[in-house]
C-alpha cells in the first residue's frame, strides 16, 4: 500500500487536531450551560427569579458588546432584522424565566434534565407545523420522553417532582424548542451573526424581566458580594462563555457533534446540584432522566443520518 502523501498526512493530522479541540470546545460549552443552577439557586435566599435574571441579562449584554466591537463586526441590526430579533428574544427570555422559576419548585438537578426535552419537542413541532416527515425514531424518542417523564413524576425517595414544578419546565423546553424552530425556518434570523443575534436577544429577552417586576415581588438587588459574583458567574459561564464554545465547536465539528456533547448539560447540573446545593436524586429519576437524554441523542443521530443521505 503506497504511503500517503505528505500534504494528505498533513491534512489529516491537523483535521484530527481540529476534531479533537471541537469536542473539548463542545464539552466546555455543554458543561457551562449545566452551571446554571449552581449560581442561580443559592440567589433565591434573597433574590426572586425574576431579578436574577434581569440581572444576568444585563450583565451578560455588555461582555458580547464588547467581544463583538473586539471583532470589529457590526454592533446595531439592521431593520429588518429588528423585529425576528425581538421575538426571538422575548420567547427566549420567556424559556428562562420558565426555567428559573421552575428551581423554587423542584430539584434544580432534575429540572435541568427534564429542559433536555427540548430538541425531541423541536422535532415534533417541525413536523406538525412545517411538514417534516414523521420517522420512526422521532415515534420512538416521544415513547422514551414519556416513560422518562412518567418515572420522574412518580411519588417516592429523594427530591420529586411536584406539578407546579413540572408545567413550568415543560413551557421553558417548549418555548425553547419554538425559538429554535424559530431560527431554524426565519430567513432573517439564519443570517444575523450568531454573537449580534444574542446580544440583542438578551436585550429583548430582558424586557420581559422588566415587564414581569409588578408580578413578582418587586425589584430585588443583590446585596453582598457573593451575590454579585453568582451574577457574574451566571452572565459569563452559562451565558456568554457558553455561546462562543458552542461557536467554535460547531465551526469544528459542525452542529450535529456539538448537539450530542449537549447531553453533558443535564450531567454537569445533577452533579453539581449533588455537590454543593445538597440536593439528592433518586436511583428512580437518574433512570428517568437517562431516558430522556437517551431520546435526545437518538433526534440527535437520526438527524445526522438523514443530513449525510440527502448530502450522498
Amino acid at each position: 500500500m503506497p504511503a500517503p502523501a505528505p500534504n494528505a498526512t498533513r491534512t489529516r493530522a491537523g483535521g484530527s487536531a481540529r476534531n479533537l479541540w471541537g469536542y473539548g470546545f463542545a464539552a466546555l460549552a455543554a458543561a457551562f450551560y449545566g452551571t446554571n443552577p449552581l449560581f442561580a439557586v443559592p440567589l433565591y435566599a434573597s433574590m426572586d427569579a425574576v431579578s436574577v435574571l434581569l440581572f444576568r441579562y444585563l450583565l451578560g449584554i455588555p461582555l458580547l458588546a464588547a467581544i463583538i466591537v473586539g471583532r470589529s463586526q457590526r454592533l446595531l441590526p439592521v431593520r429588518q432584522e429588528v423585529m425576528p430579533l425581538a421575538v426571538s428574544g422575548i420567547v427566549m427570555g420567556l424559556s428562562s424565566l420558565a426555567l428559573y422559576e421552575a428551581y423554587r419548585f423542584m430539584n434544580a438537578g432534575v429540572a435541568s434534565t427534564l429542559l433536555f426535552m427540548y430538541p425531541v419537542l423541536t422535532s415534533l413541532l417541525m413536523t406538525l407545523f412545517f411538514h417534516e416527515k414523521f420517522r420512526l425514531v422521532t415515534g420512538v424518542c416521544l415513547g422514551l420522553t414519556a416513560a422518562g417523564l412518567c418515572l420522574l413524576m412518580q411519588p417516592g425517595e429523594g427530591a420529586d417532582i411536584n406539578v407546579t414544578g413540572f408545567v413550568l419546565i415543560f413551557l421553558s423546553s417548549l418555548t425553547y424548542a419554538v425559538y429554535l424552530v424559530m431560527v431554524k425556518v426565519s430567513r432573517v434570523l439564519v443570517l444575523v451573526p450568531p454573537l449580534r443575534a444574542l446580544l440583542w436577544q438578551l436585550l429583548f429577552g430582558g424586557l420581559v424581566f422588566v415587564a414581569a417586576l409588578p408580578l413578582a415581588d418587586g425589584f430585588h438587588a443583590p446585596q453582598t458580594l457573593l451575590a454579585w459574583t453568582n451574577l457574574a458567574c451566571l452572565a459569563l459561564f452559562p451565558t456568554v462563555l457558553s455561546l462562543l464554545f458552542t461557536l467554535k465547536a460547531i465551526a469544528a465539528i459542525g452542529p450535529t457533534a456539538t448537539a450530542i456533547f449537549g447531553a453533558l448539560e443535564p450531567v454537569t447540573a445533577v452533579s453539581l446540584s449533588l455537590l454543593f446545593l445538597g440536593e439528592s436524586i433518586s436511583g428512580r429519576e437518574i433512570f428517568g432522566g437517562c431516558l430522556i437524554v437517551a431520546a435526545t441523542l437518538l433526534v440527535v443521530a437520526g438527524g445526522r443520518e438523514r443530513a449525510a443521505r440527502a448530502g450522498s
